[in-house]
């Protein structure tokens, strides 16, 4: 059998080492693919699948990109979910015996992107790695190209409100693990790319001993994970499988953060997605959420450092305290704060710039834009220097002085440099003198050439000639046809053209060698000098990462300052104690998207005493959502340091916040809308404590109107006696039967929102009143809505016969606590007038009819006690399921029932007397 050539017998070799990457194999200009990888890349890239001969009888499938364009393929197969492998060639292919010698320099994976438009702006680009235990999982995150590391160990529901909040692009799973029931249902929560991994492809290194080794430590304890074991080891896995596949050290990546601290608010999936704090609900984009309303920063780094705020709010009144000091500072001095405005916007992202330093992939323009950002940090600091703020005072000290550094790149960069860096063009003359030599002599020789042209021209009389130069000849003197006439003997031929002739001399190749020598010389000490250069920078990265956190810092206090003289926020209070007070309170999205009408504000208050539960009934799109919600964003603005929509605000510092409104069905997880809802209910009330903030809008709205309501009202029963928890709790229903609750229980307040009648229509007013409503108003709601003439006025006449017969239950079941017959009443038709009556009514229901009708004994009875007792036997039969109604109807309070809720009973009343 054939074997394959030597060339496809090394690309296979390197295949192995990359089994699940497309291996983009570099054959001089161009990167080729073969086999597989081709067919795959050539149909996702819309590329020409072509074949090459490898040694066997049928011709490999194979295709290529070129190298100098080949990070747009990479990017748009990693788009696509692709890893990719990258093989170069280290050695020389002139000095090369045989084959040259291939290695893999990195693996292009979701996760491990460091530029190209994958790269949010304002957002981070995770590699997350798991490992679990029993009921705990360890988890950790890094952002490769800023350095940014976390790590958390939690239970499973904390570990999925993680991955869901940081949506990691790739998520690393031992190969043991990859099949678990969990990660399947992480599968469908999150768009990601999972990778399997071993031991054996971690480089054989144990998890905690890529950690030790990776930050030079021999204890966990400074990093605070010694009592975290699955954090640690997941940190590990992450570090080892970055280093296998970047196949370099990475010097930037920052020691792990713990996520989750005593000091942080807690907001789990369901609650960021229900309030919209960095998406919207509709449109999944960040237009119309509460990041949208805040980010007013102006670098890359204040942006991605806002949105990890609003996702994890302060819980300690003392960080709270000073972030809103430092605020209010800059909301009274408009100068400093538009001056420290001017100077961010001379800022790059610091983060990223840095990451590609000391990965290695920096140009000679990434060191221009760190040199211009460090520029500005004295004059940021002299701002802050003068600030009353400790906040402020505490970053100013954090800003480095980094002047050398600036002054250096200065000397060395020219202003626009190229952006290749390996073909010359990017330091300034006067930075090394040797380098000055050769710049010089090839400048000269160039020069002398010049004047050669012009010498050889005289001395031959051939005015056409001309000297001219490519890579294959060098330099040549070029004669037309009609000039070789004139040619003298010391011209030496070397090409002939179809119009002339070249030539050299040996002068002219005695100073082309000096040139080319000094040309090649003059690239080569400019790359050697960019290496050394960018390696300077690349040892001051620590102070460089401490400037970076500290200028986003500053950025987001001056976001949040200008927000608040923007949209005319007051600072609010904060406290220790549980009350929340809101005078006055606005939505603070809703209010910056309405433009059209002013936004109505109202007022809030909660404790855990006298007014812990607040119950709000009235009719859809009157604004109860909206009002709970606006709660809920003021709280978490307070907490992340942020100035509020309200006249006044008084915050008692919330744990979580939890939230269920709304519903959808889980189809993927096969979860009714329902199921959904009494899963995010059961998650509130595991977790939630008497420092949380509670906010549940018609709960129990899935299921029949009995379930839903007895679900509702022991839902809160259990909020208001449970010592477990004791929540703040806001409250939305249109069961008004629920309203009762406020006289029976000390903590349950009513409220409603307000609605104006005027002729058949309704007027929403938007303020919430401290009364129950009386009505839900559906048919006039539906009525705004849309819905045709035709439906609008059959669902009057329906609720006008329902609420009849709710009223003539009432009457009846009265009379019968009484012990009066039903007919005794002189004014009501005899029994047969009766039954053909109900019987041609075309608005009552069939069972209605059906109940009268079976009632004939009644044409029968000749007294009002022979009547009573013929109804009793017709409609329910001589046994004990007779009494058993009986007892039933007479223990009903027909005057706290609704008409649904009336016939309702009606119906399973009657039900049970035809089972008889």
């Amino acid at each position: 059998m054939a074997r394959y050539t030597p060339m496809i017998e090394q690309y296979l070799s390197i295949k192995k080492q990359a089994a699940d990457a497309l291996l983009f194999f570099r054959l001089g200009d161009f990167y080729e693919l073969f086999f597989d990888d081709a067919i795959i890349a050539s149909r996702e890239l819309e590329i020409t699948l072509t074949g090459r001969d490898g040694g066997q009888n049928e011709r490999i499938p194979m295709c290529g990109v070129p190298h100098h364009s080949s990070d747009s393929y990479i990017q748009r197969l990693v788009e696509k979910g692709y890893k990719v492998a990258i093989c170069e060639q280290v050695e020389d292919p002139a000095a090369a015996k045989g084959i040259v010698r291939r290695e893999i320099i990195r693996v292009v994976t979701p996760g491990t992107i460091m530029e190209g438009k994958n790269l949010s702006e304002k957002t981070n680009l995770f590699l997350a790695a798991v490992v679990s235990s029993g009921d705990l999982w360890g988890s950790a995150f890094c952002d490769l190209s800023t350095g940014e590391f976390y790590v958390a160990e939690t239970d499973e529901a904390s570990f999925y409100d993680d991955m869901l909040r940081l949506s990691p692009s790739e998520v690393i799973v031992y190969k043991q693990d990859i099949q678990a029931e969990p990660f399947k249902r992480l599968a469908a929560m999150i768009s990601c790319v999972f990778t399997e991994v071993s031991i054996d492809m971690l480089a054989g290194l144990r998890p905690l001993e890529k950690l030790h080794k990776h930050y030079g430590v021999i204890t966990l304890e400074s990093f605070g994970l010694k009592e975290y074991p699955l954090a640690a080891e997941a940190a590990g896995v992450l570090l080892a499988y970055l280093e296998s596949t970047q196949k370099r050290e990475l010097p930037h990546i920052k020691p792990p953060q713990y996520l989750v601290t005593a000091e942080t608010m807690t907001i789990d999936s369901f609650s960021r997605r229900n309030l919209e704090l960095v998406e919207s609900l509709r449109e999944k984009s960040k237009t119309g959420s509460l990041l949208w309303l805040l980010d007013e920063t102006v670098t890359a780094m204040g942006g991605r450092l806002l949105k990890r705020w609003i996702e994890r709010p302060l819980a300690v009144k003392q960080g709270i305290e000073e972030r809103l000091d430092a605020v209010e500072e800059w909301v009274q001095e408009l100068l400093v704060r538009e001056d420290i405005r001017a100077l961010l916007d001379q800022v790059y992202d610091l983060e990223r710039l840095i990451g590609r330093v000391a990965y290695g992939s920096a140009n000679a323009r990434d060191l221009l834009a760190i040199r211009s950002s460090l520029a500005v940090l004295p004059d940021v600091k002299n701002c802050l220097e003068r600030s009353r703020s400790t906040l402020l005072l505490r970053l100013s000290a954090r800003i480095p002085d980094l002047s050398s550094l600036v002054e250096l790149i200065e000397r060395a960069i020219v202003e626009e440099p190229p952006v290749s860096i390996r073909e010359g063009g990017l330091i300034k003359e006067g930075f090394d003198a040797r380098l000055d030599e050769y710049k010089i002599a090839s400048r000269d020789g160039k020069r002398w050439i010049a004047e050669l042209e012009q010498r050889e021209r005289e001395k031959t009389g051939i005015k056409s000639l001309k000297v001219g130069y490519n890579k294959v000849f060098g330099y040549y003197l070029e004669v037309s046809k009609a000039n070789l006439s004139l040619v003298p003997p010391y011209f030496e031929r070397k090409q002939t053209l179809a119009n002339g002739e070249r030539y050299i001399t040996p002068e002219l190749k005695e100073k082309e060698a000096l040139i080319l020598e000094a040309e090649e010389k003059m690239v080569d000490l400019e790359y050697q000098i960019f290496l050394s250069l960018r390696e300077r920078v690349e040892q001051s990265l620590q102070s460089i990462q401490e400037a970076a956190e500290a200028i986003a810092e500053i950025d987001v206090i001056q976001s949040l300052a200008t927000v608040a003289v923007k949209r005319r926020y007051v600072r609010p209070v904060i406290t220790e104690g549980d009350r929340l007070l809101i005078e006055e309170g606005r939505h603070p999205v809703v209010e910056a998207m309405q433009n059209d009408e002013p936004f109505v504000p109202n007022d809030t208050l909660l404790d855990c005493d006298e007014n812990q539960i607040a119950l709000i009934t009235g009719p859809n799109m009157a604004g109860k959502s909206t009002y709970m919600r606006q709660v809920a964003l003021l709280v978490i603005m307070a907490q992340i340091g942020s100035f509020v929509p309200a006249r006044r605000a008084e915050v008692g510092i919330v744990d979580r916040v939890f939230t269920r409104i709304g519903a959808s069905d889980n189809l993927a997880g096969g979860q009714s809308t329902f199921m959904v809802e009494m899963v995010e209910l059961a998650n509130i009330l595991h977790h939630a404590t008497r420092r949380s903030l509670i906010i549940l809008d018609e709960i129990g709205r899935g299921t029949s109107t009995f379930d839903g309501m007895s679900i509702a009202q022991a839902v809160i029963e259990y909020l208001h006696h449970s010592p477990k928890v004791g929540a703040k709790t806001m409250f939305a229903t249109h069961y008004h039967e629920l309203t009762k609750l406020a006289e029976t229980y000390r903590g349950v307040r009513n409220y409603s929102t307000h609605v104006q009648e005027k002729d058949d229509t309704i007027v929403f007013l938007r303020k919430i009143l401290p009364e129950p409503a009386d009505r839900s108003y559906g048919i006039q709601v539906a009525k705004l809505a849309g819905l045709p003439r035709e439906v609008l006025d059959r669902a009057q006449e329906i609720l006008q016969v329902l609420q009849e017969e709710g009223a003539q239950s009432a009457r009846e079941t009265a009379a019968a606590k009484a012990g009066e017959a039903v007919f005794e009443d002189a004014s009501l038709p005899s029994g047969e007038t009766l039954i053909k009556e109900t019987q041609n009514d075309a608005s009552l229901p069939i069972s209605v009819k059906r109940t009268v009708s079976d009632g004939d004994a009644i044409r029968e009875a000749g007294s009002a006690d022979r009547e009573q007792e013929a109804v009793q036997l017709s409609l329910f039969s001589d046994s004990g399921r007779a009494s058993e109604i009986v007892d039933e109807l007479k223990r009903l309070n027909l005057m706290q029932m609704t008409p649904l809720d009336a016939m309702n009973t009606l119906f399973r009343l009657q039900k049970m007397a035809f089972e008889e």
